[in-house]
């Protein structure tokens, strides 16, 4: 599984010929974004910064859309969806919670999420997570120290952070006690995870 990271909270994750986008920016945000075809896109808030499906349409490839709560299944990959009730950029909003199961991993995608503590309902459906994608720039989503509080309480083994500008990347790896240098992409497998304990991992945008 390779994992790159292109700003705000768009990530692209491939793993053999099927690749994911998580909230693709639009091309009507005024965040930078990038194209590139998906098998699957997952839209966690209907908002321009997270909504843009058509930047990961290319040619006839074209996505199979998730964006609300539930479960799916597409190409062996295995979805559920949980909603967050959010304030976000100054709309109420349904933001959904993804964990998706691939290659024997657990990713936890947080989208927009703005409270530090998840209900008991969906932290008692959250499987072990291997990796946790979190908000971390204040304002509508986390702050720094909330994400770190979360991070910490959902105990994943590789924690990426997202959504934020460079002074709350600075406060957030400071606090987690690491460097925080970025790297160009994540490459990992299943036993590569085996030594992990919330190691954080910040992605070059």
């Amino acid at each position: 599984m390779v994992i790159t990271y292109h700003g705000g909270e768009f990530f692209k994750v491939t793993f053999g010929d099927t690749t994911l986008a998580f909230n693709p920016i639009s091309k009507d945000s005024t965040l930078k974004t990038t194209k590139f075809g998906a098998d699957i896109a997952l839209v966690s808030i209907n908002h321009k910064d997270m909504n843009g499906i058509e930047q990961v349409q290319h040619g006839e490839r074209a996505p199979f859309v998730i964006n609300g709560p539930g479960e799916y299944e597409i190409r062996g990959v295995f979805v559920k969806g949980f909603p967050t009730f959010i304030t976000y950029d100054g709309e109420e909003r349904i933001n959904t919670i993804y964990t998706v199961e691939l290659e024997g991993m657990h990713l936890v995608f947080l989208g927009a999420l703005g409270e530090r503590k998840l209900s008991s309902e969906i932290k008692g459906a959250l499987p072990d997570i291997d990796i946790l994608f979190v908000p971390i720039g204040g304002n509508d989503v986390l702050t720094p120290s909330d994400a770190h509080e979360l991070a910490v309480q959902l105990e994943a083994k590789i924690v990426i952070p997202m959504h934020y500008t460079d002074k709350e990347l600075a406060f957030f790896v400071k606090s987690e006690g690491v460097n925080g240098k970025p790297v160009e992409k994540l490459t990992l497998k299943k036993k590569d995870l085996d030594e992990k304990e919330g190691e954080i991992v910040v992605l070059s945008a």
